[in-house]
């Protein structure tokens, strides 16, 4: 009878003293117990290596440990104990290893000790512990993985969706503020505000004499609310207009005309970020001088949504494979593939990556490269290949957690190994100097590290991806960057014999 009690009971010695309250302190423990519960059971069919439900929970329980370091959470000899100072809180079995809301049930009832016994503990609250829990148990985890409290996740909600405002790009002109793009479908663009179009005033505040950060700011404001803007348009004609913020998805693509080549700036992938990147495409080639050469850059770009990197791709490659991914649960393994046309052509093209490149920058780096329509110019990027599954918890915090790796049309693994270039500009100019010659002569001195990076196959060694990755060192991108772009679409020779090398 003492055994099966044992089993079924939560066993308590609490400290002879044990330390008041806080004012105003109280903790929600089935908040606890329902977020750990849905967390856990979330993660075991998901998470990209098998971890059983009792270890994630011994993980984050060590969280109390973070807290008040004086707290022990130990599961030895078949009993789960919470000590503090060596002496017994709770001690009691463990529920079943894989009872994900029994183990939440288990985690609420040892932080209920834990706060009565601890005021480090109350004092962080909730919402702390529930953040404790997390961090502690994505220690032994991947480094994407995360939990976001409900603030930060619904900042990260406006984030995702884009930012409210009236959908312009301003720029300074002439000691004035100017509308240097429209995004479409955004309200300015309905109210028929076009690039060019000098900002007056916003809301009756003039802008002159103001700065670009404040101008910005009087246009954002929440989602729903008016806002009026005082306009001079290119004819000299005046008028103002109330418009009423939305919320619209960040400019991803920024063109410039660079002498005969169309320069495109890709900052990150947001959910139109592919249609942008084609109407950019389609207007750049355009005009009655089209260019040379098409040049995207995605140096500092840090990624995004992974199927606008594949929608992305569609606009150079008329079909093909752009990344697959794997993962256990097999809703997490798919082939994205590019759908549409290559708008521009069959015009040659360079990407320019550098060690900030990342995850979806580096998806659509590696499949235009793999599949023999762009050359990559710069250096190794960063390595970020691995893909994360989001639920929203009980508390209205959200669970990132990653599920698959990706791999490049080629087979190779982008996490940890990152994009290899066709051209290396990190080793400096003379080495760049010799690299343009040797392709102008038909041969690529980095052909024989891009056979070994093509060949890679997950998982690999750490030390062996550091020494593919070194061939051409990760650095911040430079300005011999765009200077090599252009000097291989100058000469088709050097820039057939790159391309072909990517392909190896």
């Amino acid at each position: 009878m003492r055994i099966l009690s044992f089993l079924l009971l939560l066993l308590l010695e609490l400290p002879a003293a044990a330390e008041p309250f806080l004012p105003g302190q109280a903790l929600d423990q089935r908040l606890v117990a329902r977020v750990t519960a849905t967390a856990l059971a979330f993660m075991v069919p998901r998470a990209l290596d098998a971890v059983p439900v009792w270890q994630l929970a011994l993980w984050g329980l060590r969280g109390l440990t973070t807290i008040d370091p004086r707290l022990a959470v130990e599961l030895r000899d078949g009993t789960l104990r919470l000590t503090i100072d060596a002496r017994t809180l709770a001690a009691r079995a463990p529920p079943e290893p894989d009872d994900a809301e029994g183990w939440g049930d288990v985690t609420a009832q040892f932080v209920r000790v834990g706060w009565d016994a601890s005021d480090v503990v109350r004092r962080a609250g909730t919402q702390g512990v529930l953040r404790s829990f997390f961090d502690e148990l994505f220690n032994h985890l991947d480094p994407y993985s995360r939990y976001s409290p409900p603030a930060e996740a619904a900042a990260d909600r406006i984030r995702r969706a884009g930012r409210a405002g009236i959908g312009v790009q301003v720029a300074r002109r002439n000691g004035g503020f100017a509308v240097q793009d429209v995004a479409a479908d955004g309200p300015a663009a309905q109210a028929g505000i076009h690039e060019g179009d000098r900002i007056l005033a916003v809301d009756g505040q003039a802008t002159q004499g103001a700065d670009l950060e404040s101008v910005n700011a009087l246009l954002g404001g929440p989602e729903g609310t008016r806002v009026q803007v005082s306009l001079r348009d290119r004819d000299g004609r005046t008028r103002s207009i109330d418009l009423v913020r939305a919320l619209v998805p960040p400019e991803t693509v920024l063109p410039t005309r660079v002498g005969d080549l169309l320069l495109l700036r890709v900052t990150s992938f947001a959910g139109d970020t592919g249609t942008r990147l084609a109407h950019e495409i389609e207007r750049g080639l355009g005009g009655p001088h089209p260019p040379r050469g098409l040049v995207l850059d995605l140096r500092g770009n840090r990624g995004g949504l992974l199927r606008q990197a594949a929608v992305a791709a569609g606009t150079l490659i008329p079909e093909g494979l752009v990344a697959m991914t794997v993962g256990r649960d097999p809703a997490a393994a798919h082939d994205f593939r590019a759908i549409g046309s290559d708008l521009a052509h069959g015009m040659p093209v360079v990407v320019m990556v550098d060690g900030r490149s990342a995850s979806a920058a580096e998806i659509l780096a590696a499949a235009l490269a793999d599949q023999g329509r762009a050359v990559v110019v710069g250096s190794s990027t960063l390595g970020k290949g691995l893909v994360q599954t989001i639920t929203t918890l009980p508390d209205g915090g959200e669970l990132l957690i990653t599920w698959s790796r990706v791999l490049a049309p080629l087979g190779w693994p982008i996490q940890g190994l990152g994009v290899l270039p066709q051209v290396c500009t990190s080793l400096g100019g003379e080495s760049l100097g010799r690299q343009l010659a040797e392709l102008a002569q038909g041969r690529s001195m980095m052909a024989r590290a891009l056979g070994r990076h093509r060949s890679a196959r997950a998982p690999l060694p750490p030390a062996e991806m550091l020494e593919i990755r070194n061939a051409c060192p990760a650095a911040e991108g430079r300005d011999s960057d765009l200077a090599a772009a252009r000097a291989l679409i100058e000469a088709p020779a050097a820039y057939a014999a790159a391309l072909l090398g990517g392909q190896r």
